[in-house]
């Protein structure tokens, strides 16, 4: 197990995750209305290829330096280790915990999805993981989602000593059940960017910490 800087330790709040948005002038527009609100930011695309994702990592990290957040980046090492971000995101399949963590420093944040399944969280955090990440929680239109997950996971979790991060579906609404039972950030897309007004959206959701 990684000891983990108190920055990261103690991260608490709106875990900010970026829309599928081609035109880069656009996406950091979307993104620098919200990012003071944001705990962390995880930059996610998909759909483009491998120039425009290094554009468009490039820039939010200058953007995350000057906001103050943490830029991590979804499934993709060495993009995270060729802008500089601070850590990366893994699905099971998207690579080694342990080979990310040696690669990208024992102070980078390497996130790991762990879906319903506490074994797959002790084994990250096992392997390096500064937090888990647990979900869906609630039907979800961002992802295509085959397991869900329960609040118990969250609880159970606590012995990890790592953050805990909830995911799929997450609202204002129902946010409240899932920190109470421990979930240390919500990671939220749509509930923040297709929201009417993304900024009340993400004040809405730091509410729902008491911050």
């Amino acid at each position: 197990m990684t000891a983990l800087p108190p920055s990261v330790r103690t991260a608490r709040g709106l875990y900010l995750i970026t829309p599928e948005e081609p035109d880069t002038a656009r996406l950091l527009a979307r993104v620098a209305a919200v990012l003071p609100y944001a705990t962390w930011l995880q930059y996610r695309q998909k759909a483009a290829g491998a120039d425009r994702r290094g554009e468009q990592a490039t820039a939010l990290h200058a953007l995350c330096v000057q906001a103050g957040v943490p830029l991590i980046i979804n499934d993709d090492v060495a993009l995270a280790e060729a802008v500089g971000a601070a850590g990366v995101h893994l699905g099971e399949d998207d690579g080694d915990i342990a080979t990310a963590r040696a690669r990208l420093g024992e102070d980078a944040i390497v996130g790991a999805s762990c879906y319903d399944e506490a074994v797959h969280a002790q084994r990250a955090v096992a392997a390096g993981a500064s937090y888990v990440a647990f979900g869906a929680f609630f039907p979800t239109t961002s992802k295509v989602t085959t397991r869900r997950a329960a609040s118990a996971l969250l609880t159970g979790a606590a012995a990890l000593g790592v953050p805990r991060v909830a995911i799929g579906g997450i609202t204002p609404d129902n946010m409240g059940p899932l920190v109470a039972s421990g979930a240390d950030l919500v990671a939220v897309i749509g509930g923040v960017f297709e929201a009417p007004d993304p900024v009340a959206a993400a004040i809405a959701y730091r509410r729902g910490f008491g911050i």
